[in-house]
């Protein structure tokens, strides 16, 4: 059908529901926004599916989150019959429908017979993947849309193994999602029905201090811990997500007494109203976390998006003010501080591994060579790692020893099998105890990281194309990029280009080698100096993204190497 099919059904239901009857009737006339809510079905990838919150197919509604239950209910249909009783479990953010979301994805489940296990309130997105794990749940649904601005919300389906669900199972899902013809016709089962026969099942505590007890043992100095917790300032904010409970329960159990919850932040707000995004790679979100540091004199602040899978840091200086980290410096500090440890307590096994995206620095290469360990490079994704992990596992050739990802995602224990917050919070925590227990923060700790490994600096460059033209530019510009392939960035000549979608690798001189990782539509140049570009769309929204990764001997070269890079792809897209 074309839009204003699709938009006229829509107009002509009559049990719409009354806000987007509203928004809907508001609508009238405006062909332009009618067309982008209504000309294409939401996409719904391997990452689950994205959007902002509204009327129509290209919304994120209680339709639109029907139908994607349903694609996966039909999926578990094919199923035996005792895979199908291991159920879901559900959980969800503090955004504005997320709990209705949720619990109708629970009541489309038990249409079908599949028994669901559903958080009493918001819980964040580690929790869930543990939770499959814990329950042996054959699959599990977030309903949170991690890091956006308050008008979206998103919908993710995780496997059995408490991952994202790789790529094969999720273009089943898809062709089920599509294959539902009347979004208004999917049936919902009664939850009070659903509760008498066993066919929802309401989770809280009990998970939650099973949960808590695993994240007990990622602390590995016990005594340091003990002796510098008390006394370390933390401030600590959840961005109104999920994080407050659960993050300032790991953190007292840890042995952190002297943490500040900002309480502006601390209560779940949808609207995120003291923040224009709840992301914590945004410095302006650390805004009243630097206000209260100020005021307490705090060494350390930690900020945790709304579904607590990504963390962000700024540490205390000299003077008072206070430093972000960046994503890749956190995972520095982070990994330096897990090998070094292990390696002092003699626990560190022979073939332990790290785990990182294509697309993050290498910076953590170079401290994971010190030590012995293997890095393994994967695409952007979590659930790329969690595969590692898995087939770490099987074949118990290697030991997983950390995973993280540029865009502020680590994981130290693998009993959760996405991105983890509480984890990183309690780690990072006791990094700047080490480092304070030497008379030294965290920002010291970094720059003695440089010097002991080189220089490196990283920057990601979002490029927004929204609307019907978004996707067509958006390959576009990849085809560009493929077509007229830049033999320099800045002046430093491409040594070889890494094109993910054909699996090739070219070198300056001609010659072509065939990559092992799986297609994607990324390319990575590789340049003379170890620095390196990549780019690559979003999986999850209507951008293009660049990757710098710039590496020199000094301070002063890196910054201005990477400075170099930025405008060279500025000059490119302003082209």
């Amino acid at each position: 059908m074309s839009w204003k099919d699709t938009y006229q059904k829509w107009n002509e239901f009559q049990g719409l529901d009354q806000t987007l009857r509203a928004e809907l009737d508001g609508l009238a006339g405006n062909d332009k926004e009618l067309e982008d809510a209504f000309y294409t079905p939401m996409e719904f990838g391997t990452a689950g599916m994205r959007g902002v919150l509204g009327v129509g197919i290209n919304r994120m509604n209680i339709y639109t989150v029907r139908q994607a239950t349903e694609g996966l209910a039909r999926f578990m249909d094919q199923l035996d019959a005792a895979t199908r009783q291991r159920g879901v479990a559900i959980s969800y953010d503090s955004r504005h429908g997320s709990r209705e979301f949720a619990y109708d994805s629970a009541r489309v489940l038990g249409a079908h017979g599949i028994p669901t296990y559903i958080f009493e309130s918001l819980r964040p997105t580690p929790e869930l993947s543990f939770t499959i794990r814990h329950l042996n749940t054959y699959a599990g649904i977030m309903v949170t849309a991690s890091h956006n601005p308050k008008q979206y919300n998103g919908y993710k389906i995780y496997g059995e193994d408490g991952a994202q669900m790789p790529p094969k199972e999720s273009d089943l899902i898809t062709k089920y999602i599509r294959s539902v013809d009347d979004l208004f016709m999917i049936k919902l089962a009664d939850q009070e029905e659903l509760l008498t026969n066993n066919l929802m099942t309401i989770i809280g505590d009990e998970v939650d201090r099973a949960y808590l007890d695993h994240v007990k043992t990622v602390t590995i100095d016990h005594d340091l811990v003990a002796q510098e917790g008390k006394q370390m300032k933390l401030i600590f904010t959840p961005l109104h997500g999920t994080g407050a409970k659960i993050g300032s329960q790991a953190l007292r159990e840890a042995g952190f007494e002297e943490f500040t919850m900002v309480p502006e932040q601390a209560q779940p707000d949808g609207d995120f109203s003291t923040v224009a995004k709840p992301n914590p790679e945004d410095p302006a979100a650390f805004d009243m976390a630097i206000a209260l540091g100020k005021k307490e004199g705090a060494d350390l602040l930690i900020a945790i998006d709304p579904d607590a899978d990504r963390l962000g840091a700024a540490v205390r200086q000299p003077n008072g003010d206070y430093q972000l980290l960046t994503g890749n410096q956190i995972a520095a500090l982070l990994l330096d501080y897990i090998l070094a440890a292990k390696q002092r307590q003699s626990t560190l096994p022979a073939n332990a591994a790290v785990v990182k995206s294509i697309v993050s620095s290498e910076f953590a290469t170079a401290i994971a060579d010190h030590y012995g360990a293997k890095m393994i490079n994967v695409l952007t994704g979590f659930k790329f790692i969690a595969e590692q992990i898995k087939e770490y596992e099987q074949t118990q050739n290697h030991t997983f020893e950390f995973g993280f990802e540029e865009s502020f995602g680590y994981l130290i224990k693998p009993f959760v099998r996405d991105k983890d917050a509480i984890q990183s919070t309690v780690m990072l925590a006791e990094v700047a105890a080490y480092y304070k227990h030497q008379g030294m923060n965290l920002y010291d700790g970094l720059q003695a990281l440089f010097s002991k490994y080189g220089y490196f600096a990283e920057k990601t460059i979002s490029h927004v194309l929204a609307g019907v033209e978004g996707p067509a530019k958006i390959a576009a510009i990849m085809a560009d990029f493929r077509a007229n392939a830049p033999a320099a960035f800045a002046g430093v000549a491409v040594a070889a280009v890494e094109d993910f979608a054909s699996g090739e690798k070219k070198y300056a001189d001609g010659h072509v080698e065939m990559m092992t990782l799986p297609k994607a539509n990324v390319l990575k140049y590789l340049l003379a100096d170890g620095s390196w570009i990549a780019v690559r769309p979003s999986g999850t929204e209507p951008k293009i993204k660049f990757y710098i990764g710039a590496q020199d001997n000094t301070a002063a070269g890196i910054h201005t190497k990477r400075q170099s890079f930025e405008k060279a792809i500025t000059e490119f897209l302003n082209k």
